[in-house]
C-alpha cells in the first residue's frame, strides 16, 4: 500500500507539526500581496495581480492539485490560519445548529459565486476581486469565532464544497493504516484531540474538526487534508494512501460525519450544481450565451442584465438538473422494474456518477485560461513589484510573455472532457451493479445516455467562439 507518510523526505515533511502552518503563511502572504495590488494597483485586469493570479493561475493550479494529489489548497488555506488567530482572542462557545448541518447553504453560496462572477464581470475588476478575498477572510473569521469546529469549511465555504466534491476523483486519501488497531484505541485522539496528562483540559493537539472518525471514514468528502489526525494519533496509525480515483463514488457504506450518500440529497444537489455549474460557467464565456440572454429577454420581457443572468443560471443550475434527473430516474425505475424506490432516492443514488464528467469540464475550462496565460504572471509580478515599491526590483515587465496558443490547448481540453465522460459511464454502471445487480445494464442505460448527451453539450460549448472579455483574461 502506498503511504506518503512512510516515504523519505516527503513523510518527515508531512509529519512536521508546522508543515501546514508554513504553507498557510506562504499563501497568506500571497493573498496579502494580491489584495494590496488589487486595491491600490492599476485597475486594468491583465496588469493586476488580483485578477491574473486569482482567475487564471489559482483556478488552474487548484484543479491540477486536485487531480495530482488531493485537497491541497484546503490544506494550506490561509482563512483557517486567520480564524485560528482570532480564536485565541475569542474562543467559540456555540455549536452550529443541527437543522443546518447540511450542504444547502454552501450550495447556495457556491451558486451565488458563479452568478456574481458573471454579473459583475469579476475577471475584469481587480478591486472587486480583492474585496471578495477580504470578504472571504472576514466571513471565515466571523463564523468560526462564534461556532466550534470547522463550521465554515464543512457547511459554508463555496471553495471548500467545490474541493470536497472534486477530491472524490483525487488519487490520495487520509485513512487508518490498521482499522483493527483503531478498535482497541481507548482515547480516540484523532477526533477528540490529544490532551495533557497533567492538565486534561489542555488540548496539546486538536483532532479532526470535521468529525471524520478514521476507522469509519470513506474517501475524501469533507476532508480538508489538514493532517490534524496524523499529529493527534498516539499510535502512528494514520496513512496518506493511494487509491483508484473515483472509487468512493459508488461506495454505499455509511461514512463518518456524513452518513450514507443515498440519504444525503444535499450532497446529490451539490454534485448536480458542480456538474451543471461547470457547463454554464463555460457556456457564459461564449458568444451563444449572449444570444441565449436575448432570447430569454424576448420570451420573458425581462431586460435587466442581472435578471437575465438569474434566469439563465436558475434554469441551468435548478431547472435543467431537475428535469434531467427526473427523466433519468423515472427511466431507471421502469427499466429496472423498481416499483418501491422514489424518484428522489434514485436521483440521489446516481448523482455522484456525473461528478467525473463535471470535473472534466471544469479542468478543460480552467486549464484553457491557465495554459494560454501561463507566463503572464511573470510580467504582472514585475509590474506589481514596481507599483508597490516604486523600484523595478524584479526587472522590467516582460509583457510579451503570455502562454500557449489556444489551438495547442484544445486537444488537452477534449481529452479531459472525454476522460471525465468515461469515468462517469463507469461510475453509473458500478452504482447500478450495487443497486440493481440483476438488471445493472438496463438500470444504468438512462444515466449512460444522459452522460453522453452532456458530453456532446460540453464539446459543443468548447467549439463555440469565445467572447473577448477583459482582453481575453478569463471567462
Amino acid at each position: 500500500m502506498i503511504d506518503l507518510l512512510q516515504w523519505p523526505v516527503i513523510g518527515p515533511l508531512l509529519r512536521w507539526r508546522h508543515a501546514r502552518t508554513s504553507l498557510q503563511l506562504v499563501l497568506l502572504a500571497a493573498a496579502a500581496l494580491v489584495v494590496t495590488h488589487g486595491l491600490f494597483g492599476p485597475q486594468t485586469a491583465p496588469a493586476n495581480l488580483a485578477t491574473v493570479a486569482t482567475w487564471i493561475h489559482y483556478r488552474g493550479l487548484l484543479v491540477l492539485a486536485l487531480l495530482a494529489a488531493g485537497n491541497v489548497f484546503c490544506t494550506g488555506c490561509p482563512f483557517v490560519l486567520v480564524r485560528d488567530a482570532g480564536r485565541r482572542l475569542h474562543a467559540p462557545a456555540r455549536r452550529w445548529p443541527r437543522i443546518v448541518r447540511t450542504k444547502w447553504i454552501g450550495i447556495a453560496l457556491f451558486a451565488t459565486v458563479l452568478f456574481v462572477y458573471e454579473w459583475f464581470d469579476l475577471w475584469a475588476l481587480p478591486r472587486a476581486t480583492a474585496l471578495l478575498i477580504v470578504g472571504y477572510f472576514a466571513s471565515a473569521l466571523l463564523v468560526d469565532v462564534v461556532f466550534k469546529g470547522a463550521t465554515f469549511c464543512k457547511y459554508l465555504c463555496p471553495i471548500g464544497q467545490y474541493n470536497f466534491i472534486a477530491s472524490t476523483l483525487s488519487p490520495l486519501e487520509v485513512r487508518a493504516r490498521d482499522v483493527e488497531r483503531c478498535r482497541t484505541c481507548a482515547t480516540v485522539d484523532c477526533i477528540k484531540g490529544r490532551r495533557s496528562a497533567a492538565a486534561p483540559a489542555l488540548v496539546l493537539q486538536r483532532g479532526c474538526e470535521l468529525a471524520l472518525f478514521l476507522p469509519a471514514k470513506v474517501g475524501n468528502l469533507d476532508c480538508t487534508f489538514c493532517l490534524d489526525c496524523v499529529h493527534a494519533c498516539p499510535h502512528d496509525n494514520v496513512a496518506i494512501g493511494g487509491r483508484m480515483p473515483g472509487v468512493e463514488l459508488w461506495d454505499g457504506r455509511r461514512r463518518s460525519g456524513i452518513g450514507r450518500l443515498v440519504r444525503r440529497p444535499d450532497i446529490a444537489a451539490l454534485a448536480a450544481v458542480f456538474v451543471f455549474g461547470a457547463l454554464v460557467n463555460a457556456f457564459a464565456m461564449t458568444s451563444p450565451s449572449y444570444a441565449a440572454q436575448h432570447w430569454i429577454a424576448s420570451a420573458s420581457g425581462v431586460t435587466a442584465e442581472w435578471a437575465l443572468l438569474a434566469l439563465m443560471f436558475g434554469g441551468a443550475l435548478v431547472g435543467v438538473p431537475a428535469l434531467v434527473f427526473g427523466v433519468a430516474s423515472a427511466a431507471t425505475k421502469a427499466l429496472a422494474g423498481d416499483q418501491s424506490t422514489t424518484l428522489r432516492r434514485v436521483g440521489t443514488e446516481y448523482a455522484m456518477a456525473l461528478v467525473p464528467f463535471g470535473l472534466g469540464v471544469w479542468v478543460a475550462h480552467y486549464l484553457f485560461h491557465f495554459l494560454t496565460g501561463l507566463f503572464t504572471i511573470v510580467p504582472v509580478a514585475q509590474s506589481a513589484a514596481f507599483d508597490l515599491t516604486r523600484h523595478a526590483i524584479l526587472g522590467e515587465p516582460a509583457w510579451r510573455w503570455i502562454g500557449f496558443r489556444p489551438g495547442t490547448v484544445y486537444p488537452i481540453q477534449i481529452g479531459f472532457i472525454l476522460l471525465g465522460t468515461v469515468g462517469s459511464l463507469a461510475a453509473a454502471y458500478r452504482i447500478s451493479e450495487r443497486e440493481y445487480p440483476a438488471r445493472a445494464t438496463a438500470a444504468a442505460a438512462p444515466w449512460l445516455v444522459t452522460t453522453m448527451a452532456l458530453a456532446m453539450v460540453a464539446l459543443w460549448i468548447l467549439n463555440q467562439p469565445m467572447e473577448m472579455r477583459a482582453l481575453g483574461l478569463a471567462g
